[in-house]
This record gives C-alpha cells, structure tokens and sequence, in this order.
C-alpha cells in the first residue's frame, strides 16, 4: 500500500488440531505468515483437552513471544490471532484471542471482520450481567456464541449465527475441539489444510504452505467445521444463500500475493489487473514504477502488457510504520520519506508510470509523486490498479469516513491535478472483474459502489469519524 494511512487489514486467524505435536509453535509460525493482516498485537490460546491456557501481547507476533510463553501453552489444540484493530482501540486489553468463561465452559475465539451490530450485542450483553473487559466486537461475539442455547457446539453457534450481523471469519477453541466458522456471505476469507497428524484452518493459504500443511479446501459461506480427536465434520448452514460477498480488496491490496482464494492465486490475478490497467489507461513513458510492495504484482503486468521496461525506484523502509514512537518535528516534516526512499539513478529524466493499489486521501500522493520529481523524473503518470474508493468499510476494514476519501468528492481529473501528476487512470469496475475471472455477483465492493450487502446503523459512521482519537489516544 503506497498511502501512509490507507486501508488496514482487520485481523488474521489461525487454528490447529493435532495430537502429539507443538501446536503453540506451529500457531506462532502460522502467524508468522499472516502479520501482514495485523501488526498491533498478537496472541495464542491452548486446550490440552482439560483447560485452556492463552497468551496475548501487543507488537509484532515476532516479540510478542519467547520460548518461555511458548512453553506455557501446553495441548493438541491452538488458535492464534493477529489484530489491526477496526472496533476498540489499540490497548493490551483488546488483543486476541478472546477467552471467555462461564462456569465450567469456556471458549477462546479468533476473529477477522466486523460485527455492524456490535454495538447492539455488547448493550444487551450488559444488561444481562456480563462483565466485559474490553471494547470489541470479538468479546460481545464470544459471549454470545458461549450464552447461546444448544445441545452442543454447532448447535449453540448456528443459533448465535442468528444474532451476529456482519463479517466473521472465526477460530473458537473449547477443551476438545477446534472449530472454523464463516459468515452467510463469506465477506472474509478461511479455508482448511491437512497437516500430518492433524489439521489447520487459517485466514490465507499462505499460512498452511509456512506450516508445511497442505491445502485441503476453502470453509463455505455459512459453514461450521468441527475439529476433534473423530476427525472433520461438515455443518454447511441449512438456510445457504447463492449470494455472497467476498470482499474484493482481498484481491486488490490484503491477502498475501503468493495465497489463493477462491480457486485464484493473487499474484496472477494483480498482475491481470495491471495488463487490464494498460488497457483502460495507456501512458507514453519509459519505466514502469511500482510503490512498494502491494503494486508489485500489477506494475509487472502494466509492464508485460506495454512492454514498457519495469524498474524499482522506490525502496521501502517496512518497519517504519510498525512502531507507536511518534517522529519528532523534524522528520515529520520528512513525511513520506520516512517510509520511502527513491533512486535517482533510476528516474534521471525518465517518464515514469506509478502503479499503487488505491488512492484513499491522497495526503501523501503528492508527495509520493514529488519525491519522484525531485530525484530525476521528467513525467510522473499515476495509474491505480482498483476503482476510486469512494465509501467507508463497516465489514472489517479501516479505510477513512466518507467525509476524508478524496474520490467522494473528486473527479478523477481532479484527483489528478491534487496529487500533482501529469496525468492519472483508475482500473474500471469492469476491468476489475474481468482480471478477478469470477461473476461480480460474489463480491462486496461496497467501498467502491455504496451498495453494502447487510444494513448499516447510522451510529456506525460516528465509530469511524473517531477513529483516529481513540488511535491517537492508545498510543499517546
């Protein structure tokens, strides 16, 4: 993602059974590979088929444990969670998973998406007596699967199904089993894998190759999977709907290029995008410039298709975004080259064509586009591989309100002219689904149409339009 600022991804999850093996160790590996959908903690919760143990730390996955933590978490089961967080701010007492306990039961639950009525859960929640620590929707969700009536598990978490609107994709851990639910709509990705010995569900395939484990097949919209010492067990929802809504931006910007969702591998499918780019938004120019590293992908097929030389020009400091210090006033001022550095021997009087995944404020375009100028490049042509974005997410996304998006209030043209490039081109909606290769009719592209596929309380604006205080507040 070129934007300092732009879309963050909600969380990732990871859960394994398998008797006779470090499955602490495994989840923390497993995590590994999916810190790119959460850098604000992370954390893992055990069964050894009695108790439950957990461990949860803010930071990266990498310092959030040692091998002493990881010692302590004995058993055959483990879920593990990474979180950006989207509802409640970032503190030590919202990092997941959550372990929940109600006389002798108790659950742990990892959870990626947004529940839009949260607010909802949690005030009822309240009122029936239920002291909740935290402010996310991931607690209220857990308390509601664990308060739900039932004769079992399935039973218990298809009727909280009921009450729970929005995007859930889910690793819930009891004492003897591991379970794996997705929302109706499959709004966020999950899929299952074998691994000798056992068995793993993770938010991206990625997940299951770091491990060793071996793609089995992608957890159904409205599916709950059962895992325990009998096997695997199937519970597709009874009411499936055709309709879904996979989000698209995990084609566009989240998932790990090198993971495959619904039958496509990512990297393959941006760099469609790019040659669909080419297509809709030629440019006469001599290098093709991708920001690092999201837009990779699509600048080689921008490249391939124009045969225009592909060249990186701007290098990428990954760490700089990854740490609560705040920079001092000086290298403030530096802006975007805190997180970037361009080569000037590259760009000496070429014309160049910026490939980024999206535009979201456009506050540090310019920049992004000045600092190109100021090391030798004659033109700067700025190309974006998805639509213009010109909703909020309320599914799992922090992306900015309405009010902040510039194409909400924009043209392209202009958009253009704000940024300061020479000249700009935005993939269709059409290009977009045509580089994807599956029937729009699948997806949630709510952030670039308006048209969301559950009800969204009017309440839930105000959550975004403070989102940068409780930021600001958390890290202060």
């Amino acid at each position: 993602m070129g934007e300092i600022g732009g879309p963050r991804e909600a969380c990732g999850v990871f859960g394994v059974f398998a008797l006779g093996e470090d499955v602490a160790r495994l989840t923390f590996f497993g995590l590994y590979a999916l810190q790119h959908r959460g850098q604000e903690s992370a954390g893992i919760a055990t069964s050894d088929g009695r108790s439950l143990s957990i461990h949860r730390r803010m930071g990266l996955v990498s310092s959030a444990f040692t091998e002493d933590d990881l010692r302590r978490l004995p058993g055959h089961i483990a879920i593990g969670h990474t979180r950006y967080s989207t509802t409640g701010s970032s503190v030590p007492v919202n990092a997941g998973p959550f372990l929940v306990k109600q006389g002798d039961e108790a659950i742990a639950v990892s959870h990626n998406g947004n529940l839009v009525n949260g607010d909802e859960l949690r005030q009822e929640l309240l009122a029936a007596g239920v002291q909740l620590e935290s402010s996310t929707d991931t607690e209220a969700l857990a308390w509601v699967i664990l308060r739900s009536p039932g004769r079992d598990w399935v039973e218990r978490i298809r009727n909280a199904m009921s009450r729970m609107v929005g995007a859930y994709s889910l690793a819930l851990l009891t004492r003897e089993s591991l379970i794996a639910v997705r929302d109706p709509l499959g709004i966020r990705p999950l899929c299952l894998g074998r691994l000798d010995g056992g068995w793993v569900v993770a938010s991206e395939t990625c997940a299951l190759a770091t491990i060793g484990a071996e793609f089995v097949r992608e957890i159904e919209p409205g599916e709950i999977v059962v895992i325990d010492e009998r096997g695997v067990s199937s519970h597709p929802d009874p009411a499936t709907q055709a309709e879904q809504a996979m989000c698209v931006f995990e084609f566009i910007y989240f998932a790990r290029p090198d993971s495959a969702i619904m039958g496509q591998r990512l990297h393959v499918v941006r760099q469609r995008m790019g040659a669909e780019l080419w297509r809709e938004h030629p440019a006469d120019a001599d290098l093709v410039v991708p920001l690092p590293d999201s837009a990779v992908p699509a600048a080689i097929g921008y490249s391939l298709a124009s045969d225009i030389p592909y060249a990186e020009a701007l290098i990428k400091n990954r760490y700089i975004g990854r740490t609560f210090i705040q920079p001092d006033q000086r290298l403030r001022e530096q802006g975007v080259k805190l997180k970037f550095n361009a080569l000037p021997e590259v760009l000496e009087g070429k014309r160049v064509v910026l490939i980024d995944d999206t535009i979201v404020r456009g506050t540090t375009s310019r920049p992004i586009v000045e600092l190109l100028r100021q090391n030798g490049a004659r033109e700067v042509h700025m190309r974006v591989h998805s639509p213009p974005i010109r909703w909020p997410c309320y599914l799992g996304v922090d992306m900015a309100t309405r009010d902040e998006l510039i194409a909400a209030h924009l043209s392209v043209e202009e958009i253009g002219r704000a940024i300061g490039a020479d000249s700009i081109g935005y993939l269709s909606l059409d290009g977009l689904f045509r580089a994807i290769g599956l029937p729009r009719e699948r997806f949630c592209a709510a952030c670039l149409t308006g048209h969301y596929p559950v009800p969204v309380p009017p309440e839930r604006l105000l959550r975004r339009r403070n989102r940068t205080q409780e930021l600001a507040g958390a890290r202060s």
